[in-house]
């Protein structure tokens, strides 16, 4: 029997996705076991895997646990999909920063909002990683929780033997970008690699035919397409973001502190609120019809989670694309003398980072692809993102509040707005209204 704990099920719409996907694939007998700390939602959760079960006519073993340890004990993969603070904190990370005139649209991987998420979650971490160190040190760690790279980060560095970062960003843009050119998305071959939400499209095919060509003819017949950040960022950088225009502005400091770029643009300033607003509201439906016996769509979510470990327990052959750390060996054999050295899978970003590249899942376990030297405009980008990133998990592993300061003084679109002196205020002040979920050693504010 396959065992699977959702770390985080009260996120009842993405465990009911997961769980659809998981359900309709061959996988023998199944233990789901839902792990919460909100008794309401994990019962939520529980009925929600029981009816989606029913509907697709499977009988997996179904349990809830409030305490994390015994729903881990003995698991085989585990998904985490936590979020710390829920609604309120969020709401924090974009009204204190606006105060000072910074503008967020997501603020759940970079900037103020992703150190933030980042600080509120290693506490939760830590305690996964120790119980999954102890009691199923073999497992398969599927992290879906942002900020992913400094949350992957972390895990590493705390000793957790198989953990990767899963993101639908590269899938979902290739789709998009199938679309725009007109070329079926099966027909497609492509090649992406770099970090989450700012990897980068190498090479995309059909055939001999470059793919990009057709892109730029697209662009020019449509000029509201120059009005997308990463159709901006494509145009000057060469090579096409993976991930929407609200994730990328918020990476590089050329569009969100200038209100001309916000218009031009059509920044979507704070829309992270809205989609948390929505989410809410669908659970409270969801939850309200499985109460009373009403209908509840399940759909299939194309997410990796399921697909990796359907690969693994039956050894079928996938390739998906992971953050993993970049000093992970490539799969099979050596890479060509003078490419790549062995054991780094993109050697012009830092050694000790998490990276994001397509990899071969079976019945061994994810194995990274080396991908080789990123185009340099890309890899200077990457490596100003993984700077910030390095000194937030910096921060937790020794315990120092001046690195959660120095995270964001050298955040790209933050150092663009505030002077280093608004940046240690807001820090303080974020400090103060994270308090109780903050590491005591980070509470401090410092001047």
């Amino acid at each position: 029997m396959t065992t699977i704990v959702f770390v985080g099920a009260g996120s009842v719409v993405f465990t009911q996705g997961l769980l659809a996907d998981l359900f309709g694939l061959e996988l023998g007998a199944l233990e789901i076991r839902l792990h919460d700390i909100d008794p309401e939602r994990l019962e939520t959760a529980a009925a929600a895997a029981t009816y989606i079960a029913r509907e697709l006519g499977v009988t997996p073993r179904i349990s809830t646990h409030l305490e994390r340890r015994a729903a881990l004990d003995g698991a085989d993969f585990v998904i985490n999909i936590v979020q710390v603070g829920m609604n309120a904190a969020t709401q924090v990370d974009f009204e204190l920063p606006a105060r000072y005139g910074l503008r967020q649209t997501i603020g759940d991987t970079l900037g103020v909002g992703g150190v933030f998420r980042a600080l509120r979650t290693f506490p939760v971490l830590r305690g996964l990683a120790y119980d999954i160190n102890e009691v199923c040190p073999d497992a398969w760690l599927l992290n879906y929780t942002n900020p992913m790279v400094m949350n992957v980060w972390y895990l590493k560095a705390l000793g957790v033997r198989n953990v990767a970062g899963l993101c639908h960003s590269v899938y979902w843009t290739m789709q998009g970008l199938s679309e725009l050119v007109g070329v079926p998305y099966d027909d497609v071959t492509y090649l992406a690699a770099g970090v989450n939400h700012q990897s980068w499209v190498l090479r995309f095919e059909r055939g001999r035919e470059n793919l990009y060509d057709r892109l730029d003819e697209a662009i020019a017949a449509d000029p509201e397409l120059l009005r997308r950040v990463r159709v901006d960022m494509y145009r000057r950088l060469g090579f096409y973001p993976t991930e929407t225009s609200e994730h990328s502005s918020e990476y590089v400091p050329w569009y969100l502190g200038h209100r001309s770029e916000v218009e031009r643009l059509r920044l979507p300033v704070g829309a992270y609120l809205g989609i948390v607003a929505e989410n809410l509201a669908t659970y409270e439906q969801t939850r309200n019809a499985l109460k009373s016996g009403d209908p509840v769509e399940v759909e299939p979510t194309m997410e990796y989670a399921p697909q990796i470990i359907h690969s693994i327990v039956t050894g079928t052959p996938r390739t998906i694309y992971a953050n993993v750390p970049n000093t992970a060996p490539p799969p099979t054999g050596t890479p060509t003398p003078g490419t790549t050295p062995p054991g780094t899978l993109i050697p012009n970003l830092q050694s000790r980072a998490i990276v994001e590249v397509p990899s071969l899942v079976d019945a061994s376990g994810i194995q990274p692809t080396a991908v080789g030297e990123l185009p340099a405009q890309c890899a200077a980008l990457n490596r100003a993102y993984l700077n910030v990133a390095e000194l937030t998990v910096q921060a937790a592993l020794t315990e120092d509040p001046r690195a959660i300061r120095q995270a964001v003084m050298v955040d790209p679109a933050t150092a663009g707005t505030l002077t280093v002196e608004q940046i240690w205020e807001l820090c303080n002040d974020l400090v103060l209204a994270h308090h109780n979920y903050l590491d005591p050693s980070l509470r401090a504010a410092l001047k």
